[in-house]
């Protein structure tokens, strides 16, 4: 029996805790409320991981790179520059959509009294956002988990350390790698329990709105994939299109990776076959060695537009009106918070909390969409690794590097041949 149980994994121990949260929600409306403190528990647990893993994350990605960056020059800015532009459209993209479809609306979450969502009723100014992004103290920033503030400090002291030779520098990045590698194990560990917070969270909800908020998570996981539908169909084919790759060719080769990436929800674990794909595909060793691994601290399409979307729902759910400047800023907390971000399964709910909790959203949230989350989680892991490859045949093709034969290279110029 207990080998039995061994050979379940962790997502189908957290789908099967989803059934039985709904069927004691269901049955036990009442007694399922009291599941509110194992719930409040994995948050808790969530929130402690937010500060450490996110600085320690963007603090390697930003000073472990400055030799490469150094070294490529000019393929470091055109990738970085490129990264950028496409993962604000990604948050674009899943800001319109969610604001479009708005599948929070008639969520009720259980709030709890002594924190309000109140915080986005009133319209900041440009004075106050400014001064918003800077920490004053950064164990201030941390103890309230403010991610926006957090991030620049990180960033400021990753460029501060690139300036930095020598044994300190090495000290101070063992150090870091030595703290983000325990917290990818700390953030392991609370996930083991994730079945209990997710299985206590949607007992409680569906305890408390009944059946029909599956209905509503239903929305939420549809409104997702065609966020992400769309921004393969007006983002990625374009500018594939646009830099003359051939497209049946790319697909052949990023399949694999991308099935992986799918049925594994990590970036890491599709990492290796995508380098050795996309060498077979034509791009030189050493920008795919670059862009690759770069592009999984930069360049995360499928996980920034996920996060616009999902932070978008809990302000809906949560019956919080945020205007237009507000989104905005909240949008360029997630794009900071979101760079450097570990490639493993569920790493996103970490930014998605911290994002949370600095515009005083209700963290209960997390349970709710972390009932659905596997089922997200595949779905952006795979964009990810998708949007990432691409990338590299792009700085292969701008760089006049990619190496594609000749007859392909026709086929690329002629769009309509090349989507067939």
């Amino acid at each position: 029996m207990i080998a039995l149980f061994k050979k379940i994994s962790l997502t189908q121990w957290i789908m099967i805790s989803i059934a039985v949260g709904v069927l004691i929600g269901w049955q036990f409306p009442v007694w399922s409320q009291n599941l509110q403190v194992v719930s409040d528990i994995f948050l808790k647990l969530i929130k402690c991981i937010i500060v450490p893993l996110i600085f320690s994350t963007l603090v390697i990605g930003i000073a472990a790179h400055s030799d490469d960056l150094k070294a490529v020059g000019r393929l470091a800015l055109k990738s970085l520059i490129y990264f950028e532009i496409v993962t604000t459209v990604a948050l674009a993209i899943g800001l319109v959509i969610v604001n479009t479809l708005q599948p929070g609306v008639g969520v009720t979450l259980p709030i709890s009294t002594d924190k309000p969502a109140t915080a986005a009723t009133a319209a900041p100014n440009a004075k106050d956002i400014i001064e918003h992004i800077f920490p004053e103290s950064f164990f201030e920033s941390a103890t309230n988990n403010n991610v926006l503030q957090v991030v620049v400090f990180a960033m400021l002291f990753a460029v501060a350390l690139t300036q930095v030779k020598g044994k300190p520098k090495e000290t101070m990045l063992n150090f870091f790698e030595g703290v983000s590698e325990v917290m990818f194990k700390f953030t392991g560990m609370v996930m083991l329990l994730a079945p209990f917070g997710v299985g206590a969270a949607i007992a409680v909800t569906v305890g408390h709105s009944g059946l029909h908020i599956l209905k509503i998570l239903g929305e939420l996981v549809g409104t997702l994939y065609g966020a992400l539908l769309v921004f393969i169909l007006i983002v990625l084919l374009p500018v594939a299109l646009l830099a003359k790759i051939p497209v049946r060719r790319f697909f052949s080769h990023v399949k694999d990776p991308a099935l992986i990436a799918f049925s594994t929800a990590s970036s890491a674990a599709a990492l290796p076959l995508a380098l050795e794909n996309m060498q077979k595909f034509g791009v030189p060793k050493r920008i795919v060695a670059f862009v690759l691994p770069a592009g999984y601290s930069f360049n995360l399409d499928g996980s920034t537009l996920y996060l616009a979307v999902a932070s978008m729902f809990v302000a809906q759910a949560a019956c919080v009106h945020m205007t237009l400047g507000q989104q905005l800023v909240m949008m360029l907390t997630l794009m900071l918070a979101s760079k450097g971000i570990a490639a493993v399964p569920r790493a996103t709910l970490v930014v998605l909390s911290g994002t949370l909790v600095t515009f005083n959203l209700p963290l209960e949230a997390i349970g709710l969409i972390l009932s659905v989350d596997t089922l997200m989680d595949m779905g952006r892991t795979m964009v990810n690794v998708i949007g990432n490859c691409l990338a590299s045949a792009i700085m292969a093709r701008w760089e006049g590097e990619l190496k594609i034969p000749a007859a392909e290279e026709n086929i690329a110029a002629v769009p309509n041949d090349s989507v067939a």
